[in-house]
């Protein structure tokens, strides 16, 4: 029997679904879930297959090993040193980040030991993240000579400009309780934790409308980019739509009645 046989080589990315929860775990725990080439297209390709599943109620991006994600591979770009290489590689991780922002559903961080560079920009891009208190995060490019520009999009989008802003010119490492208070992440649990706090997040989402859910994700980052009165000329459009379905009409019997809501998803 050969090596192979005997030990099966993992997928670089896990999927795992449970109740409308689709968990996808990076899977390079010994290269610190570096972002490859092939783990750029393992990703797009399961967020494309997400957009396109009515039963998934939200994703869960973890990371496997000691760490959640070490940014690019490092090693796999110097290997190839030609300018339109890289404009490749960036954009083909700039389609996952803005994948994720319209994927139809809440996207949640699963974070534990560090988050750098384009790891923290993939923190920075879902909609939701919930952190262990050991973990770290930072944008150390500019330890190597380079500015992490793409994950600048994400962090400042997130975080106040001049908090953002140091941490790309110093590289330096915040904990989870300053992730916190910067905005970068929306909960930290004890290290024990995380799991629980993780399915806790989950399990009040899938508690909730599919309907609601879907359309206020859609919502919510639409109009961010508006001006106020158009945000809000939007904002009540989408709001008397959503009265208009199953799940509005029960939800407020229900909450009359005093009594759980049935969701039909529609």
């Amino acid at each position: 029997m050969s090596l192979a046989q005997t030990h099966p080589v993992e997928p670089i990315l896990l999927r795992n679904d449970a109740g409308g929860v689709v968990t996808l775990t990076l899977n390079r725990p010994g290269q610190f879930n570096a972002l490859s080439e092939e783990m750029l297209a393992a990703l797009q390709e399961a967020l494309d297959g997400i957009a396109d599943d009515p039963a998934a109620r939200c994703v869960v991006i973890a990371g496997a090993g000691k760490a959640f994600c070490a940014g690019h591979d490092l090693k796999q770009m110097r290997a190839n040193p030609r300018q339109d290489y890289y404009e490749d590689l960036f954009a083909r991780c700039s389609r996952v980040m803005q994948s994720i922002v319209s994927c139809p559903v809440p996207v949640i961080a699963r974070v534990h030991g560090m988050a750098t560079a384009a790891g923290c920009q993939l923190v920075a891009t879902c909609d939701l993240a919930v952190a262990a208190e050991s973990a770290s995060f930072a944008v150390s490019g500019i330890n190597v000579g380079l500015f992490c520009s793409t994950p600048a999009v994400a962090l400042s989008r997130n975080v106040a400009p001049k908090q953002a802003f140091d941490m790309l010119v110093t590289g330096r490492f915040i904990s989870a309780s300053e992730a916190l208070s910067h905005g970068l992440v929306s909960r930290v649990a004890p290290d024990g934790e995380l799991d629980a706090a993780v399915a806790s997040l989950t399990a009040d989402i899938c508690s909730k409308s599919p309907v609601a859910i879907r359309t206020g994700k859609a919502m919510f980052g639409r109009q961010r980019s508006m001006g106020l009165e158009d945000a809000y000329r939007y904002a009540g459009d989408v709001m008397a739509c959503n009265m208009m379905v199953e799940d509005a009409a029960e939800g407020i019997d229900a909450f009359i009645a005093k009594r759980k809501p049935t969701w039909k998803g529609r």
